[in-house]
C-alpha cells in the first residue's frame, strides 16, 4: 500500500480550499455575502390600515404651568418667581408627525479560522460543506443586535503549530530561554561589597519569574496542545437600522430636543417589506415614508437578508407658551407624552458653581 496516498490529509489544506465552492470564492476578502434569491416568489406587500385619530386634545393652561414649575424646581439657578407669578398670555400647538422606519437585516460573512485543537473531529472531505447561507442559525429576537460566530460543517482540519513547531512551548523572550536573569541586587556580580549577595546567594542569577526558571513558556497560539484545529468560521450579525422623519413644525423649538421624548403612537405595522403610508392625510409623512422604504431596500438588500420591516407613526405634542414677567414677554416649550420642558430665555437665573 501506497503510504502517501492517506485519505483524508494529515495536515491542513492550503489556504483556501473551497474557492471553487460557491459562496466561499473571496473567503477573508472581508465584506457581507449577497443574499441568495428566494425559490418562492414573495407575495406582494399590502398596504395596512389607517387609524381614525390623528390628533392629541390641546394642553390645558394648569398643565403647562405645573410641567413649566416642576422643570424650574429642576434648575439650580433658576429662580421661582417667573414660573410662580408669570401671566400666560398665549398657548399654541404644534403638534409634531415622526415616522420611524426600522428594518432587521441579517448579514453573513465568512474566514479562515483556527483554534488550539481539543479533540474535535476533523470533518473536512467528510462531505461537501453547506453555502454559508445554508448553515443554520437561530434568529434572535425581532429588532434587535446580535452577533453569532459558527464554524462551517465539514470545513475542519488538524495541523501543527507553527508558532512553536508543534512542541506545545516556545522560548521565554524574558530570560531569553536561559531560565533566570541576571541579579538585580549584585548586577550579576554575586557580592555586596566584601559578603555574597544574600538576594541570589552569591550565584549572580536571579530565577525568571516568567517562565518560573524553564526557559521556556506555554505556547499562546495552540495552547499547549501542539495542534490546531483549522475551520471556516461564519459570523452572522443582526441588526435593526432605524431611520427617523419629524415634519417640520415651526414653532421655535430645535427639532433635535424631539429625540429625547415619546410621542403618542397612532400607527404601527410590521411586514417582511412594508407598502409606504400613502393613506396617512400628511403629505410629507407619505412621502417620507415611500422615500424611506425605497432607500432601505437600496441600501440594504444587496448585503443582506431583509428578515422583517416596521413602521410607526407618532404624534408629538408640543405646546408654545407665551407668558408676561414684570414688563417682558417670555417663552417657553412643553413637548413630548413626559411634558418635557426647554425654556432659553428664563428670566431669572443667578450664577453657582456645583462643587
Amino acid at each position: 500500500m501506497n503510504s502517501a496516498a492517506i485519505y483524508p490529509p494529515q495536515h491542513a489544506p492550503a489556504v483556501n480550499p473551497f474557492a471553487s465552492m460557491p459562496g466561499y470564492e473571496g473567503i477573508g476578502a472581508g465584506g457581507f455575502l449577497p443574499p441568495p434569491v428566494p425559490l418562492q416568489p414573495v407575495a406582494p406587500t399590502q398596504p395596512g390600515p389607517t387609524p381614525e385619530e390623528w390628533t392629541i386634545p390641546a394642553m390645558s393652561e394648569d398643565a403647562a404651568r405645573k410641567a413649566f414649575k416642576d422643570y424650574v424646581k429642576s434648575q439650580c439657578c433658576y429662580q421661582s418667581g417667573p414660573a410662580d407669578e408669570g401671566v400666560i398670555t398665549n398657548m399654541e400647538s404644534f403638534n409634531t408627525y415622526r415616522l420611524r422606519l426600522e428594518t432587521f437585516t441579517e448579514s453573513r460573512s465568512t474566514e479562515m479560522a483556527e483554534k488550539p485543537y481539543e479533540g474535535e473531529t476533523a470533518d473536512f472531505y467528510a462531505q461537501p460543506a453547506p453555502t454559508p447561507w445554508e448553515v443554520q442559525a437561530k434568529t434572535p429576537e425581532l429588532f434587535t443586535k446580535h452577533t453569532e460566530e459558527i464554524r462551517v460543517p465539514y470545513t475542519s482540519n488538524i495541523k501543527e503549530c507553527n508558532a512553536c513547531h508543534a512542541e506545545g512551548t516556545v522560548s521565554c523572550k524574558d530570560c531569553e530561554a536561559k531560565g533566570y536573569k541576571q541579579c538585580s541586587r549584585c548586577n550579576g556580580s554575586g557580592k555586596n561589597g566584601e559578603e555574597s549577595c544574600t538576594g541570589c546567594n552569591g550565584t549572580g542569577k536571579d530565577r525568571c519569574s516568567k517562565c518560573s526558571g524553564a526557559g521556556k513558556n506555554k505556547c499562546e497560539t495552540c495552547k499547549g496542545k501542539k495542534q490546531l484545529l483549522t475551520f471556516i468560521k461564519l459570523k452572522v450579525e443582526w441588526a435593526n437600522n432605524v431611520d427617523n422623519h419629524v415634519v417640520e413644525q415651526n414653532s421655535g423649538l430645535k427639532a433635535e430636543e424631539l429625540n429625547s421624548v415619546n410621542g403618542k403612537e397612532l400607527f404601527k405595522t410590521t411586514q417582511i417589506m412594508l407598502y409606504p403610508l400613502y393613506g396617512f392625510p400628511n403629505p410629507a409623512i407619505v412621502e417620507a415614508s415611500d422615500r424611506l422604504i425605497k432607500e432601505h431596500q437600496s441600501k440594504y438588500a444587496q448585503t443582506s437578508r431583509i428578515m422583517q420591516q416596521r413602521q410607526t407613526v407618532e404624534l408629538i405634542p408640543v405646546t408654545k407658551v407665551n407668558y408676561k414677567w414684570k414688563t417682558s414677554i417670555h417663552v417657553f416649550y412643553v413637548y413630548g407624552k413626559e411634558n418635557k420642558v426647554s425654556a432659553d430665555d428664563y428670566p431669572e437665573t443667578c450664577c453657582c458653581v456645583i462643587l
